[in-house]
């Protein structure tokens, strides 16, 4: 072997070398990244009411760097009203294939109404459910809150003279009342009567809202499509509806606009009662007035449950590390973060009925820890939830 020979066989073992030696201090320093070291991330698509909850609790979480499989837990939060989060589950656009994006690891809808319709429509393309109903991994509520009346105590103490209640009958006649508040033995200054609705198409409350006033208008529990495409109850419903100040200006935080706006914004309406709860002081501050809290006969309830995607889309280690988060949530502490919100635990350790209760602080005003027995509002079928949806579209929406 001649002279150059050796010095370009010695050039090329010197740079495997330090190659070699650089790759060696590189992974003992950590430099290069190992895939397994990677946090795991868990995406959240939450409802608004719950949102603010769901991600303090998520910043504490992270901050504590939980693990799973050895590696870290990072938990995003995503706030995404359950209407516009259903139609995207059922146009698919939450799958990574349509270029927009990664399937959320969990989804936090309003109801679990909504989830069963999900899986209705995966259930016909896969054959089988993709969201879990029992199990460990099953949809487990984190919170309630209840629909109830919220309307301002000068207004309620007149329909209920006149009415001897609050239901959604007695806001119709209020509503249809030609000679406006005068008529129903209230102020002239007071104009006419105006409802607050949220948006159906921003808000999954508003939805429920119109299967609230069906509900009472049937006097049942449960209503079908053939119920809201009666033409009767449709004459009805557009004359209730149609005392909604704006349906286009209000925000999918009915309650704040109402803090923010007062009486401009309507004089009541059914609405969420954690919103109603946590808002009471400052709308009594604002407007010199306090709002008045009726539960319905029909109760529609809220338990946002905590739902785990279990396809393929995601990992084992994944939804594991969601089920941790799951389970942080459900925690003495944080269940006391969200009933100081003016939820209801789901945790049954931590009780609304303590002097520092947003429930007691408003008892008063209407505000109840345990409501009496009353009727629960069944769920209604994809079909008739369309079917309302479409007559706002055609008939009430501006």
């Amino acid at each position: 072997m001649n002279r150059t020979r050796i010095i370009f066989f010695a050039v090329i073992i010197l740079a495997l070398v330090i190659v070699g030696v650089s790759f060696l201090a590189t992974q003992l320093s950590g430099d290069i990244p190992d895939p397994m070291a990677q946090p795991i991330q868990v995406r959240i698509v939450s409802a608004l009411p719950v949102e603010p909850w769901v991600s303090d609790a998520a910043k504490k979480f992270n901050a504590e760097k939980r693990t799973q499989d050895g590696r870290t837990i990072v938990v995003t939060v995503t706030p995404m009203d359950s209407v516009t989060a259903l139609g995207k589950w059922d146009r698919g656009e939450f799958t990574p294939s349509d270029g927009r994006g990664a399937v959320p690891t969990v989804w936090i809808p309003d109801s679990r109404y909504l989830v069963e319709l999900v899986n209705s429509t995966y259930s016909a393309k896969l054959g089988r459910d993709i969201f879990l109903t029992d199990g460990e991994y099953r949809a487990r509520p984190l919170v309630t809150s209840l629909f109830s009346w919220g309307i301002y105590d000068s207004r309620y103490k007149v329909l209920n003279d006149k009415f001897k209640t609050v239901d959604w009958k007695t806001i119709h006649d209020a509503a249809i009342a030609k000679g406006g508040w005068p008529e129903l033995g209230g102020q002239s200054s007071w104009g006419y009567f105006k409802l607050i609705v949220p948006n159906p198409r921003k808000n999954a409350a508003g939805l429920l809202a119109m299967v609230s006033a069906a509900g009472e208008y049937y006097d049942k529990a449960s209503i079908t499509t053939d119920d809201v495409t009666n033409p009767q109850f449709q004459k009805w419903l557009k004359e209730l509806m149609s005392s909604v100040t704006d349906f286009s200006s209000l925000s999918s935080y009915t309650v704040e606009d109402l803090g923010l706006f007062g009486y401009s914004v309507g004089d009541g309406g059914q609405l969420l009662e954690s919103d109603l709860l946590v808002n009471m002081q400052g709308i009594q501050t604002r407007w010199v007035e306090p709002l008045r809290i009726v539960y319905p006969k029909y109760l529609t309830w809220f338990d946002f449950p905590f739902t785990t995607w279990m396809g393929p889309e995601t990992s084992a280690s994944e939804k594991n590390a969601a089920l941790q988060f799951e389970k942080y949530l459900l925690t003495a502490p944080i269940q006391a973060d969200a009933a100081a919100r003016g939820f209801r635990p789901a945790n049954t350790e931590v009780s609304i009925s303590g002097n520092e209760s947003l429930f007691i602080k408003w008892q008063g005003q209407g505000a109840k820890a345990i409501v009496p027995s009353t009727a629960r509002m069944r769920s209604p079928d994809r079909d008739t939830l369309q079917a309302l949806l479409r007559w706002f579209d055609l008939n009430v929406a501006k």
